[in-house]
């Protein structure tokens, strides 16, 4: 924590983002993989924002409150859990220690759950100068609603996304996920009908990874009401050839966008970026998160906060910075960041660039992954031409097998062999 004060050199004027992560919700969605706690206690909102209040004073030291936040971002959880006197209060305790910016390009997003919203509450978060939503549905098809315990209509949705539209917010973004149980290319189907009607600016859709011993909420799911890889890829195909047609621009592997998004002018100009939130802009070199679990990106140091809640107030109670993790990249870690970041948001990478922003040789460095490399050419999911290496569009699928091959810290390589194999991650 003492060394993040290098940053103390960055111009005031240097932008900077800022991530708030609030973690509860009334209800347990089956297949959610987030860090969340699950109440109905409204008091756990009020005690959280006191603790919040003392991580951001500790923030003091670091010399960030007079750099512009361009971008902000809460994430949970779900944010609208708090009341709207609650809300109020975070922002005005963020807009107390930080430069909030009111410029038109800023970007200001706020994640929602609709089951828990009103027209009233997304007014106020107009006020509050959020400018993004992002709205969780998931699936519409009601059988799958009721397997991953996230009831929540078609109608409801569309009512929100009119009063969406009505406040002129900048942007809209639908969350989905395939894979999950009881989905079929029929059900999906109906559910992009559905989501193409209303029309969202951005859509992120998600695979589900189904994990149980590791997410304990997972096991109230049936895994034989899963689709099978094989049958996850049909659904991810059918979804992105539908997208398509409609018009979005098919972002890295698992967005999408119109024409005249943010995100697609990001992609062609390399401004593209992607971390844990998933694909945005790269309006500010740094990113500070705020809250239990938050994962700050300062420099070269990456850190997160105290994953559990008692330990996170503990630490602040103790009047000592919330981290409870953190690493300083390499040299290496930077030359794979950049590899990987490439692959992912421009789908190519210009290794003639490579070389020379690194002073290596490409073939050299990277020799343990030419034999999978060679593997998925062969698969027509990559294709190398000169200097330059390609996702195919058949590779979209398959880009985080791509990227794995430039882990260092993945324990085993993955399978190369027939392109069926590679839905292992899918």
């Amino acid at each position: 924590y003492r060394n993040l004060r290098l940053n103390s050199d960055i111009p005031d004027v240097a932008p900077l983002s800022l991530y708030v992560h609030v973690p509860f919700c009334r209800d347990i969605c089956y297949y959610c993989a987030c860090n969340k706690i699950v109440t109905r206690d409204k008091a756990a909102g009020t005690k959280y924002l006191d603790y919040l209040e003392k991580e951001v004073a500790l923030q003091g030291g670091l010399g960030l409150n007079r750099r512009p936040i361009t971008q902000l971002h809460w994430g949970g959880g779900t944010p609208t859990f708090l009341e709207d006197a609650e809300l109020t209060r975070l922002m005005h305790l963020l807009a107390s220690h930080f430069h909030l910016v009111d410029s038109g390009d800023r970007e200001y997003s706020v994640e929602i759950d609709p089951r828990r919203i009103t027209s009233d509450t997304i007014a106020l978060l107009k006020g509050l100068g959020f400018n993004r939503i992002s709205l969780g549905i998931q699936d519409f098809d009601p059988l799958v609603q009721k397997s991953i315990n996230r009831i929540q209509s078609y109608e409801m949705v569309a009512g929100l996304v009119g009063t969406i539209r009505s406040l002129d917010f900048s942007s809209l973004s639908f969350d989905l996920i395939y894979g999950l149980p009881h989905q079929d290319e029929d059900s999906i189907v109906e559910t992009m009908r559905k989501v193409l009607s209303l029309g969202p600016d951005r859509i992120a859709c998600y695979n589900y990874a189904h994990l149980p011993t590791r997410f304990s909420s997972q096991r109230a799911i049936d895994r034989l009401t899963l689709p099978d890889p094989e049958a996850k890829l049909r659904l991810h195909a059918l979804i992105a050839a539908t997208l398509e047609d409609a018009g979005y621009i098919h972002i890295g592997m698992d967005h999408f966008v119109k024409p005249q998004d943010e995100l697609a002018r990001a992609q062609r100009t390399g401004r593209l970026q992607r971390n844990f939130q998933g694909y945005s802009l790269r309006k500010a070199e740094d990113l500070l998160g705020l809250g239990v679990s938050a994962i700050s990106q300062m420099g070269d140091f990456y850190l997160q906060n105290e994953r559990e809640i008692p330990a996170y107030y503990a630490r602040l109670d103790a009047n000592e910075p919330a981290l409870t993790k953190g690493y300083r990249m390499t040299a290496e870690d930077k030359l794979r960041r950049h590899v990987i970041m490439s692959l992912a948001c421009q789908l190519q990478l210009d290794i003639d660039d490579c070389e020379a922003r690194f002073d290596i040789r490409f073939d050299e460095h990277f020799a343990a992954a030419l034999p999978q490399l060679d593997a998925m050419q062969e698969d027509g999911l990559v294709q190398r031409d000169g200097s330059r290496l390609r996702i195919t569009p058949a590779g979209r699928p398959f880009i985080r097998n791509i990227c794995m091959l430039f882990d260092a810290y993945l324990d085993t390589a993955p399978r190369c062999e027939a392109a069926p194999r590679y839905s292992a991650t899918i």
